[in-house]
This record gives structure tokens, sequence and C-alpha cells, in this order.
């Protein structure tokens, strides 16, 4: 067996032709496609059909009328519930019993239904739900999520969003990615697939981070000091949230293009969010020389999202739309390769030994 490599850190497990980190020149491409060249050019969702199809067209269709059927009040509780869901009320049949093209349709319906799920999640029940004709009137799925979400957003508000998933729409294996790909092994539906990816998306170590760089943009507004809020919080030995990536050695490319969305479209936090990372960057690179520690994605993705008045507690449904492209791809290969993904473990418990030895056995034994 090989050596144990805790986590799986390091270990190829898939040949992949769907996105390329370049970790040493911090780049990101899509297929070849720099994301740099995506963001602001290429919306939402023909960047899906690219990632899924390597064509922008079709890319994704409008996702059908259809009421989320869970409410429970957590966005992500919802969408994951009635993804898994979807595939007996749609009739979504496994991907072993399927062809690529109904398996590639059956992931453009579920993606999109991602989405409509979120939106409709978002809004709640306190608010009437948005007629089917007010979203039929625009073709781009970004702003059709908007509207089913807000009525009527700011067009400002759906370039945001638009900038942050297409940035956010792939970034190679991780945790989601991977429940993705181990699901679609088994030859499960693709709603099954997308739904074991939510819920790997909910825990704070990935996709959470976003929330917690808005609190750090507060905190200098508050004092006016982004030196010393800095200082304070490491001081303390607070880690810095938006610094930092186990991917990269150089600038995330994806908080470069946030960046300059946030310049572009003047949000008001721009400035702030500008004298918080140079405070950071200084501060962090005279305390740990030996690291580079650089702007990742979701420092600027904070202040994107705020911009376009997406609440904090939103941000982690909104990286799953985003990834919803990704994911897709991911299957949609995982079944072409046809193969069971079943990786090994090496057994450290105990020795071969008698039942008696058990601890408890002297009151369970001879009980049946």
């Amino acid at each position: 067996m090989s050596d144990f490599k805790p986590g799986l850190e390091g270990v190829v497990a898939f040949e992949t032709q769907i996105a390329e980190p370049d970790r040493e020149g911090g780049a990101l491409r899509y297929r070849g496609v720099d994301i740099e060249d995506l963001v602001g050019q290429v919306s939402f969702g023909h960047v899906w059909g690219l990632l899924v199809d390597n064509s922008f067209t079709p890319g994704l269709p409008p996702a059908e009328p259809y009421p989320i059927p869970v409410r429970s009040g957590d966005i992500r509780v919802d969408v994951q519930s009635a993804l898994a869901m979807l595939a007996p009320a749609k009739g979504l049949r496994p991907l072993l019993d399927i062809s690529d093209e109904q398996a590639r349709d059956d992931l453009a319906r579920a993606s999109v239904m991602t989405l409509s799920f979120v939106a409709q999640s978002a809004r709640g029940t306190s608010l009437p739900a948005i007629p089917q004709e007010r979203m039929d009137q625009s073709s781009n799925i970004v702003e059709r999520f908007m509207i089913r979400w807000r009525g009527d957003p700011d067009p400002r508000h759906v370039k945001a969003v638009d900038a942050y998933w297409t940035s956010a729409a792939e970034h190679g294996m991780n945790a989601s990615t991977f429940t993705a790909r181990v699901i679609a092994s088994t030859g499960a539906d693709v709603a099954a697939a997308l739904s074991g990816a939510v819920g790997a998306m909910s825990g704070p170590l990935h996709g959470g981070a976003p929330a917690r760089v808005l609190h750090m943009v507060e905190e200098v507004e508050r004092l006016g000091d982004a030196t010393r809020s800095v200082k304070t919080e490491l001081d303390k030995g607070e880690r810095l949230m938006g610094f930092g990536h186990r991917v990269y050695r150089a600038e995330d490319p994806r908080a470069r293009v946030l960046r300059r969305t946030a310049k572009e479209l003047s949000a008001p936090r721009y400035e702030v969010a500008v004298a918080l990372e140079e405070a950071a960057l200084t501060e962090l690179h005279a305390r740990r020389p030996d690291r580079v520690l650089a702007t990742n994605v979701e420092y600027w993705a904070a202040v994107v999202l705020d911009f376009a008045e997406v609440p904090a507690h939103m941000f982690t449904a909104m990286f799953t739309c985003a990834r919803t492209a990704g994911w897709s791809a991911h299957i949609l290969e995982q079944k072409a390769t046809g193969r069971l993904i079943r990786p090994s473990a090496r057994y450290v418990g105990p020795k071969a030994r008698p039942v008696k030895e058990v601890p408890g056995a002297e009151g369970v034994l001879g009980e049946i």
C-alpha cells in the first residue's frame, strides 16, 4: 500500500479536462480559458456551458416553474432536501442507466433548479411569489435568479452576482466536488450527487469564509484604522480570513477579478476593503516572511456580495449556486470513466482478540 496521506492531500485521484488552477502563476483557467477573460464578458449561464459542454451554447436553460417542497428556514437544508426529492418528483434515473446526453440534460435541469430553490428559500413565505411571466422577460440566468428572489433587482447587483458566480464556478478537486464525484461513481442520479455536494458545502471549512471577512471590514469601518484593526486581531492570535490559500503560491486570480469588479461597480466598501487588504498583507508579511500569504477569493467575494446586498447568511448558498457548474462537469467526467471510487484504508485498530475481552462483554454474552 502506498504511503498514507491524511485527508488525501496531494494524492492524484483523477485526470480532468475541466479546470486548471495555476499554483505558481496565480491563474485559473476553465477548459483553457482564463477567468479574467470571462468575468464581465460571458454570463454565468454560458460559463456553465463552457465547463460542462466545452461550448458556451446552449448553456443553462431557464428553470421550470416548480415550488420548493421544503421550507425549514435554513436555505442549505431547503436546497439539499429539495434536490434529493427531484429524482422521484421528476423521474430522474440513475447515471448508470442513462446516456451521457441524458445525464447532461438532467444536470442542466437540476443545476438551474438549484438556483431556483435558493431564490425561493431566500425569498421566504412572507412575500408573494414572483409571477412566471415576470421572470420570462429575461433570458439571463443570473437576472432570472435575482428576479425570483427580489422582484426587480438593481442591474449592477446582477452584474456583481454574475461576476462572483463565474469566478467561483469551478476550482478543481475540493471537498464538495470530490463528494459529487464519489456519489456519481456509484451510478446514482444527478440530483443525489448535487445534493451530496451541497451537504459537503455546509461545513465552515468549505464555503463559509466570506461571511467572516465581512466582519473584519465592518470592524475597520468602526475603528477607522485598518492597521490597528489588523494588529489587534493578530496579537489576539486570531486568523485573518481571506488571506492565504492551500493551492496558490501567488495571488488568488479570483480575488483579482473580484477586486476589479468591486472597483468597476463603485462598491461603497471598496476603499475600506483596499485599506484593510494592504494593512493585512503588510503585517502578515512582516510576521510570517517565510510564508506566501496573498489575498484569496473569499476576501473580495465578501465585498462584491455585500455590494449586491446579499446578506451574510446567504454567502454559502451563493457559492452553492456558482459551483453547480463545476459539480455538473465533474459528475459527467466521472460518469465517462465508468469506475467506482473506492479508496483503501489502513487498519490501526485492536489486534485479533476473543469476544470476552471486549469491554462490557460480561454483561451481554449469552443474552440471546
